[in-house]
Order: structure tokens, then sequence, then C-alpha cells
């Protein structure tokens, strides 16, 4: 478990620092330019690729639409965070409730299991 922890965070430590030298994180005319260089980049493997596969492959957005699906996903997670803030009340109260009602369950004395019906069937009629 503490080996996977540390692996996973390696990963995440050198993703970050990977992309924080190749430009990403800097000025947006900076990542414009990586973006399109690795385009130009991928383009040959892509057309190699396209004629190999049995399917069309899109072609990759341009860099318009990506600034557009980076605000646009950014926000929905912004807000998805600030909506799960604002119900974190009710979901702790929710969660509490269960854990009183499980503990008032716990605390119940337990049914009586042998009684009368159970033991001998002809008692009731």
């Amino acid at each position: 478990m503490v080996i996977g922890l540390l692996v996973r965070g390696g990963l995440v430590a050198s993703a970050v620092y990977y992309t924080n030298k190749v430009g990403i994180w800097s000025d947006s005319e900076q990542t414009e330019k990586l973006y399109n260089n690795v385009k130009s980049e991928l383009c040959p493997y892509v057309q190699k690729a396209k004629k190999q596969l049995p399917f069309d492959v899109p072609q990759l957005p341009n860099t318009g639409e990506m600034r557009f699906l980076a605000k646009h996903y950014y926000n929905e997670g912004v807000k998805g965070s600030i909506r799960f803030v604002h119900m974190l009340p009710c979901y702790a109260g929710r969660g509490l409730k269960k854990v009183k009602d499980t503990f008032e369950d716990f605390a119940k004395s337990p049914a009586i299991t042998g009684s009368q019906e159970a033991v001998n069937p002809a008692a009731k009629q």
C-alpha cells in the first residue's frame, strides 16, 4: 500500500515537473506554440495510423477549441467542487444520523427468538 502510494506520487510529481519544464504551465503563447509543435510532430504518425485503421480518425482540435474545452471543463470542476462544499453539511448530517440510528439499533435488546409459537406451532391453534 505504501509502495503503491509512493509510486503514484512519484508519477504525479514527475508529470508535473516535466509539463512545467516543457512550458505547459507558462504563458498561453508558449503553451500554444508547444501544442502546435506537438501537433505537427504527431501528424505523420497519425496519417500512417489512419491508413491502417478501418475507421476514420478525427482531426486534432485547433487551439481555439482546446482553449474552450479547457475552460469549460475547468469551470465544471470548480462548480462541482463548490456544489460539494455547499452540500457538505447535509451529507455530514445524513451520515451522522445513519451512525446514530445504527448505534441505537445495536443498543436495543435482541428480539426473543425462542417464543412459544416458534417452538410449538400447535400452540397457536
